[in-house]
């Protein structure tokens, strides 16, 4: 995947692990956007980073124009809609299908946190966390995936790609008990598919933490192939 004649590449700042950031990555490879990739410390985050979104956190898109896209389900869609070869967008409208990363975003991911987080919300115990994670969230995705492949349907989409870094991040947590839970099938079935996707491998190599000082080694884009 090459830039088109001399033009400048769109800059996404991202941090490798961060689910929202894989969000957005998967979304932009899947497009083939060529991006100059940024890879900040969230500890220590460029001033750059800072100028473009006071909020400051990652994945921040900067397009050519200047437009700035600071929320990784904004960065998902602007890039299917430059290019979707997989129709992924199928599904986009479908009331249905957005409750499900909506409920990952605004249900799930605090209780993601607490789970893997555990000793610094000791008002529950970490299995309190887990289970309540799996009465909201995770029950019920396996239980939506027993009767489909995909959130969106027969094929692939741009919901699975949204939610998919979460339960990711879900099953990291304890290894062992997420691959013999019964009560998970689906879920697991779901989750090896993108996990041994190119769309996933593609956008998870290790990068250099950028510095605002420091140019880029070759001048380039870094693509997300």
């Amino acid at each position: 995947m090459k830039a088109q004649g001399h033009a400048l590449p769109a800059v996404l700042y991202s941090f490798r692990r961060c689910p929202y950031a894989i969000r957005a990555r998967m979304g932009l490879h899947a497009a083939g956007v060529v991006v100059q990739i940024r890879e900040v410390v969230l500890r220590d985050k460029p001033a750059s980073l800072r100028l473009l979104s006071p909020k400051a956190t990652v994945p921040v898109l900067l397009l050519p124009d200047g437009t700035v896209l600071d929320e990784s389900l904004d960065i998902l869609l602007w890039a299917l809609r430059q290019h979707d070869p997989g129709h992924w967008l199928a599904g986009v409208d479908d009331d249905a299908v957005r409750r499900w990363v909506t409920r990952n975003d605004t249900d799930f991911k605090p209780l993601l946190d607490r789970y893997k987080y555990a000793p610094r919300h000791p008002e529950l115990s970490s299995l309190q966390h887990r289970d309540m994670a799996l009465q909201v969230f995770v029950g019920p995705l396996d239980d939506a995936l027993a009767s489909r492949p995909f959130l969106c349907g027969t094929q692939p989409g741009w919901a699975d790609v949204a939610v998919f870094p979460f339960v990711r991040q879900f099953a990291m947590v304890e290894p062992a008990w997420f691959a013999d839970e019964p009560a998970l099938p689906s879920l697991r079935r779901w989750l090896d598919f993108w996990l041994a996707s190119p769309w996933f491998g593609a956008v998870m190599a290790k990068r250099p933490v950028w510095v605002d000082s420091r140019p880029d080694t070759d001048g380039r884009a870094q693509a997300l192939v």
